[in-house]
């Protein structure tokens, strides 16, 4: 099976090394403390309407990013959806939408464009997939059609599980694993800047922005509550994808399925 965490992690790795612990932009200015006419009105008592507060007034965007990500880092859980490139080799762009916490839990869906889709649950050391057709005969391209056709028949639309420290099941289970998630988020030394204000999913946003070289990521943090990571964009030529984050600290749904379940481990 093509290999479908990497690819998100290396995304969130790439975007954050240009987005965190930059100081090139200076501190943003208190504008009361310049505008006579703020001191006049402040002075004169004049029921006027108050501006819109500035999110994150006096902070540079590496201020910013490091504390999205240290409040991203900070949470239980949350729901990763987005697109991230298919990095097996088969083009197009691998489709994730996974809720996933701290203990090593998740569940949710992902899938190739056009290629099918497989359910994952992870649950203790047990990790538990099902496949649709399609998914099955895209990933056994170039096998014999008799060896397709009873994989088909023996896997698809059923759950099955296999142990999440099997290698078969490597690179799932770190799909499930939040610390890793976010590993890539170190120190950089290259410049950010703030953008304009936007909404997420209705979460009112700030909109930061970093390049390297041609590439270019926009990373969204929310400016109410906890400054979480709401969104990340890169515009990479080699890892393009995007990514939304939300459900922070909600319960992932991680009942194991109901059923019979086909113990892959024991089939070899």
């Amino acid at each position: 099976m093509r290999r479908t965490a990497l690819a998100a992690l290396c995304l969130a790795a790439v975007a954050t090394a240009g987005l965190t612990g930059c100081g090139s932009e200076g501190k943003a200015d208190d504008s009361s403390s310049h505008d006579p006419s703020a001191r006049n009105t402040a002075k004169e008592g004049k029921n006027t309407p108050e501006p819109a507060k500035e999110p994150f007034a006096g902070l540079t965007a590496g201020d910013i990013a490091e504390r999205a990500f240290e409040a991203t880092n900070g949470a239980s859980s949350l729901r990763m959806t987005g697109d991230v490139p298919d990095d097996g080799g088969g083009g197009g762009s691998i489709r994730i939408d996974m809720a996933l916490n701290k203990r090593g839990e998740c569940a949710g869906t992902m899938g190739v464009e056009g290629q099918g889709e497989a359910e994952l649950i992870r649950t203790g050391d047990t990790v538990y997939l099902k496949y649709d057709e399609e998914f099955l005969r895209s990933q056994s391209e170039g096998e014999p059609k008799e060896s397709v056709d009873a994989t088909v028949a023996l896997l698809a639309g059923k759950w099955t599980r296999m142990s999440a420290e099997g290698a078969d099941a490597e690179d799932l289970a770190e799909l499930c694993d939040l610390d890793q998630i976010f590993d890539g988020a170190k120190k950089g030394d290259s410049g950010a800047t703030r953008g304009k204000t936007t909404t997420i999913d209705g979460t009112p946003a700030i909109t930061l922005t970093a390049r390297d070289g041609a590439d270019r990521y926009t990373l969204y943090v929310a400016t109410e509550g906890e400054p979480y990571l709401l969104r990340l964009d890169s515009a990479s030529t080699t890892e393009p994808g995007s990514l939304t984050f939300s459900d922070y600290d909600e319960p992932v749904p991680v009942e194991k399925p109901a059923g019979d379940v086909l113990d892959l481990d024991a089939l070899g």
